[in-house]
């Protein structure tokens, strides 16, 4: 069996280079052939170019078992595989990431889960990981070096910026903190040792949308890496590979998987440099089981659906919101007076499911506001098929101090709202009766 399930790819594909940092020279000059995926005898491939989201998050990467013929990948819930011929050149010629030898190594469900992250992604090949942060942490390490220099932004979620600011030193990467909207201070930023540029899409918690393609350029004419988390978005809305990032970075606790029922991360982009992290992750452990590779891949056959509806709620939502007399301000890029003006052409197929607001009466206000939600549940997290607020000064945020807080702008009374797919006039509804109990509250 193990014999079959992987197809001869060898000198059939071969991974282009974009021109990244010094770290990578070795991979550009890299002669041996290698697979796009890793990808399975009878697993399905479908060309992105060719087909829709909805498509792609049905079909791609389905393993389609020849024995059974079930019509899902099932869960090949094992550790080890036999050794056969195969194995053992894998190991020789150094492609185990390609052939079934250990699980943490490579498992046939994450391989169908990857093929389909891949293909949404618009990218070569993908890994899914443990969880969102581990996803982040190897991504970052495996792309830099000792001595490098990574530019990023306080405007992230908070384990980033926690990573960025507790960490990353430890590691002997250096790390500058800037506007992520502002191209010049970035640029400005950039040193010689500089090998990563590292941003969220859509930020957390004010919705800021990141100027990618300037982004992109200014990675491209500097030799750097460009990596991006996509979390707030997902691939429904945009594919930065598409723009020119080298990495895209998803926690597929969020929109990937959408039930509020796994912890689990991705990375996408070139096989090239794919294979870097992957080699980062076997020493760091941060493998997805089986089981949840299922759990994972179940949930993003419903992704363009979960996200239609998640983009049109929120819309609704933050045009309502903005016309309600006890809101002082609402965040969504497809708002009037979005101040990102190159959004609009970025966010053509959707702004996601993510609306942030303040509320009059500040902080006080905000936390009564969630004690009178009823069906809106105040929790951490986002991106479920269940609407979920929370306020970023004492979760996401709570360990930057006021000034810092105030100068990416979380003004007091600000709420995070995860909008769900749940009926939109009962949301309002709901949102109505708790901002009415805000009362006279003030500052």
């Amino acid at each position: 069996m193990a014999k079959s399930i992987l197809k001869e790819w060898a000198g059939r594909f071969r991974s282009e280079a974009t021109g990244v940092s010094a770290k990578t020279e070795w991979a550009d000059q890299l002669t041996r052939a290698r697979n796009a995926g890793p990808r399975m005898t009878n697993q399905t491939t479908i060309d992105p170019a060719r087909h829709g989201p909805g498509t792609l998050a049905v079909h791609a990467g389905t393993y389609n078992d020849p024995i059974t013929g079930a019509v899902g990948t099932p869960v090949f819930a094992a550790t080890t595989f036999l050794f056969q011929k195969e194995s053992y050149e894998a190991f020789d010629q150094g492609m185990i990431r390609d052939y079934p030898i250990y699980t943490r190594y490579g498992n046939p469900n994450q391989w169908a889960v990857q093929e389909k992250v891949a293909a949404l992604e618009h990218a070569e090949s993908a890994i899914v990981f443990s969880s969102g942060m581990a996803a982040i942490s190897t991504t970052l390490l495996a792309l830099t070096n000792k001595g490098g220099h990574i530019v990023t932004a306080r405007d992230l979620y908070g384990g980033s910026y926690n990573l960025m600011r507790e960490d990353m030193h430890q590691f002997g990467r250096e790390v500058t903190f800037v506007d992520p909207m502002d191209i010049d201070a970035i640029t400005a930023a950039v040193r010689s040792n500089t090998e990563v540029l590292f941003f969220e899409t859509l930020t957390n918690p004010l919705l800021k949308f990141a100027p990618v393609k300037a982004l992109a350029k200014l990675a491209a004419e500097n030799n750097i890496f460009l990596v991006l988390d996509n979390t707030f978005l997902s691939p429904c809305c945009l594919t930065p590979i598409d723009d020119g990032a080298h990495v895209v970075i998803h926690s597929g606790t969020k929109y990937l998987n959408g039930h509020s029922d796994l912890i689990a991360g991705t990375a996408a982009g070139s096989r090239k440099y794919l294979d870097m992290i992957w080699a980062q992750m076997l020493k760091l452990g941060g493998s997805l089981n089986p089981q949840d590779c299922a759990v994972l891949e179940r949930g993003m056959k419903t992704l363009a659906l979960r996200m239609k509806a998640h983009t049109e709620n929120a819309l609704a939502l933050a045009e309502w919101l903005a016309r309600h007399p006890a809101v002082a301000r609402v965040y969504h890029p497809a708002l009037p007076g979005y101040p990102y003006s190159w959004a609009a052409e970025s966010l053509a197929r959707g702004s996601g499911g993510m609306v942030s607001f303040e509320v009059k009466g500040g902080d006080k206000a905000g936390l009564k506001l969630m004690e009178n939600l009823k069906l809106v549940h105040a929790a951490t997290s986002l991106g479920g098929v269940e609407s979920l607020i929370s306020m970023p000064f004492n979760t996401s945020h709570s360990s930057l101090i006021d000034r810092q807080r105030r100068e990416v702008g979380i003004n007091p009374g600000l709420m995070r709202l995860s909008v769900g797919i749940e009926d939109i006039e009962d949301l309002k509804a709901d949102l109505d009766r708790a901002l009415g109990a805000i009362g006279d509250i003030r500052q």
